[in-house]
């Protein structure tokens, strides 16, 4: 395998967990003050675990945006790499809001 291939995958695998991480933390946002799930204390069994909903979901728009990444880096790895300092910025401070707000 290449250099460069190696490092378009290291881009794109970059990509896809910066945007996962920064979409779970809107993600949970928007669940709570949208849809208010019950008091778990009062819901003996419930149809689906909002957890693993928004897990799953993330990872699927994290695999998108790893590709489009993986794409980008075939142009311009050095553009890609420096889009994605500030891109961690925001998501681990939307993670560590949601985290404290939202546990």
């Amino acid at each position: 395998m290449s250099q460069h291939l190696r490092e378009r995958l290291a881009l794109g695998l970059m990509g896809a967990g910066v945007v996962a991480v920064g979409l779970y933390a809107v993600l949970r946002f928007v669940q709570f003050y949208l849809f208010p799930d019950p008091n778990p204390a009062m819901v003996i069994w419930s149809a689906h675990a909002g957890y693993f909903w928004r897990a799953w979901t993330v990872a699927y728009a994290g695999g998108m945006a790893g590709m489009a990444a993986f794409a980008a880096a075939g142009r311009d790895r050095a553009r890609v790499a420096r889009a994605l300092l500030p891109a961690l910025t925001v998501a681990s401070v939307l993670i560590a809001l949601q985290g404290a707000l939202l546990p």
